[in-house]
């Protein structure tokens, strides 16, 4: 309790530099305060709260920054990355027993073959020292590098037994990647914290599979959750035009991209007429239109009784954040927050139990219930 309570007085301490307050009010009547807390950040991909009470950026430009004491310091000796469309430096998180191990683990678009052929998502860890990355260590790179700039994926979390997930989106090769568990792509994978492939992974033994697979048949996987009860892995997914998809994680199964999808092509054609096939995978939700899912959260604070065993979804393309009320494992009603404050990129919530939410082209609010 010491610890949480230093903390908390840590962050009231430094986030008093806020900006900018704008009221809104929900449906039910409930009104709140989005409050500037970090200004002038163009994409912040990623962020992570240190135990000092500062916050961890990565700037989808291939910044590292540190929020502290009202000002912001940019981290050396960060890795090159491949800064096209939607690649760049990526998503943040700190392992769970980071005060002990100062672990920093970050995904980022790179090339660690030092060939002409573009990029594909990498799983890096590093210490913080003196505002400098030590330490690195490459975990894991997807390959083939490839010079398209979409479907990084790029969502890191643990789950409640310390194993390290994350995402990597189907990379623009959509018929060959997600339904090959030979390839990497259009996956969610499953590690131990030091990079190392689990034994009970679902296709260690399978001749010429991925190790480190742990699901397949996903887009692009932009939003990553452990529930804080059951300790399941949820994600979001972004569908084409239409199809994004909510699920629960589970080992070894297909969740059906690109042989069945709720969504069509861009330019209005159709992927398949299959929305269902056996040995296949529903989603618990999913949005038609597409609302271009990144970032997501559960609410575990009691700053917010009203909202509190829901999760939070952003919204990049109507530019809110989405209240996603659930029952047990079904999604019961949306509600919309913070509607015309801009692309949603990432959610967390804070050691100080406040919300705290990355806005492109503006920065990180903190929502404050009145």
């Amino acid at each position: 309790m010491k610890k949480i309570s230093i903390i908390v007085l840590c962050l009231s301490f430094f986030l008093t530099q806020c900006q900018k307050k704008t009221e809104f009010k929900t449906d039910g009547n409930y009104s709140y305060k989005a409050e500037t807390v970090v200004d002038g950040l163009d994409i912040a991909w990623g962020m992570e709260f240190l135990p000092d009470g500062s916050i961890l950026i990565a700037e989808q430009e291939g910044k590292m920054l540190l929020f502290k004491d009202g000002k912001t310091t940019q981290i050396k000796n960060i890795p090159e990355v491949f800064y096209k469309n939607q690649g760049g430096l990526l998503d943040l998180k700190l392992h769970p027993d980071y005060v002990n191990n100062g672990w920093i683990y970050f995904s980022f678009s790179g090339n660690t073959e030092n060939d002409d052929e573009g990029a594909n998502t990498t799983i890096m860890r590093a210490q913080l020292k003196d505002n400098e990355l030590v330490d690195k260590e490459v975990l894991y790179k997807a390959t083939p590098n490839t010079k398209k700039g979409h479907h990084f994926g790029s969502r890191i979390e643990f789950d409640k037994d310390g194993y390290l997930f994350f995402s990597v989106g189907d990379r623009g090769n959509r018929d060959v990647n997600p339904q090959s568990i030979n390839r990497d792509g259009g996956k969610i994978y499953r590690l131990n914290d030091d990079g190392s492939i689990p034994s009970d992974n679902p296709f260690v033994t399978k001749a010429g599979a991925k190790a480190a697979v742990y699901s397949y048949g996903h887009r692009n996987p932009q939003g990553m959750a452990m529930h804080p009860k059951t300790g399941k892995i949820w994600i979001h997914e972004h569908g084409p035009q239409g199809g994004d998809e909510i699920n629960i994680i589970k080992s070894g199964l297909n969740y059906g991209w690109p042989l069945i999808t709720y969504g069509i092509n861009y330019n209005g054609s159709t992927i398949t007429d299959d929305t269902d096939l056996p040995g296949m995978e529903q989603p618990l939700h999913y949005w038609v239109p597409s609302i271009a899912p990144s970032g997501m959260v559960f609410i575990d604070s009691d700053r917010y009784p009203e909202w509190k065993g829901n999760i939070l979804v952003g919204s990049l393309k109507f530019q809110y954040l989405d209240l996603v009320y659930l029952d047990d494992e079904k999604v019961v009603k949306e509600e919309k927050l913070m509607e015309g404050m801009g692309r949603v990129r990432t959610v967390k919530v804070g050691p100080d139990g406040y919300i705290y939410v990355s806005v492109e082209q503006l920065g990180i609010v903190r929502l404050i219930p009145n």
